[in-house]
């Protein structure tokens, strides 16, 4: 039992300086309102290769979360399903995005009816381009936020404190502040 012990000290104590090397010599991307979304080519839950392109011309919320089937995630997964008539009536496409899997993605969403799209990032470089990989496990897991793309591509929100309960309701409480917003018209100049 000590030999097990001490095994998975030394797996964790590897791991962290893993990480805390890999944090030290990359710096994490920090995108802005305004800025243009990364494209992305990755394959959703049923295997069809999904981009950010094909989405061009309406609103769409992409969320990074750390793993299928773990409570904090499976709770904000949860949300999003419960909410989803929502995001439908306001014309939004809700996609999830982890290093998972396409076959844990596609048990997943069966597991829990979840109506939107998952996506499986297993090399870790859309999380990178959204800046999704901070913190000390990084290499392990993408950072739990979520972005909401114009039909431009360009990024209007960033959801970054995150309550996985009430994740999904804020969201979509923003997206319609967001949507239902009337332009100010800036003053002409005489």
């Amino acid at each position: 039992m000590k030999n097990l012990y001490t095994l998975l000290l030394i797996i964790f104590i590897t791991v962290t300086c893993m990480a805390a090397k890999e944090s030290s010599q990359a710096e994490d991307v920090i995108l802005k309102i305004g800025d243009k979304a990364p494209d992305f080519k990755l394959q959703d839950d049923a295997g069809k290769w999904r981009t950010l392109s094909e989405f061009k011309g309406q609103y769409l919320v992409i969320y990074f979360y750390p793993k299928n089937d773990t409570p904090g995630c499976t709770k904000e997964a949860c949300g999003f399903r419960d909410d989803y008539s929502g995001f439908e009536k306001e014309k939004v496409t809700v996609i999830g995005v982890s290093y998972d899997s396409v076959e844990s993605h596609k048990n997943f969403k069966k597991k829990y009816n979840l109506p939107f799209i998952l996506l499986s990032d297993h090399k870790k470089e859309v999380a990178s381009a959204y800046g999704a990989t901070r913190g000390m496990l990084k290499s392990l897991f993408p950072a739990r936020i979520t972005f909401l793309i114009d039909p431009e591509g360009k990024i209007a929100r960033i959801f970054e404190d995150v309550s996985v309960a009430e994740h999904a309701n804020d969201v979509l409480k923003q997206v319609q502040i967001f949507k239902n917003a009337i332009p100010v018209k800036p003053e002409s100049e005489d």
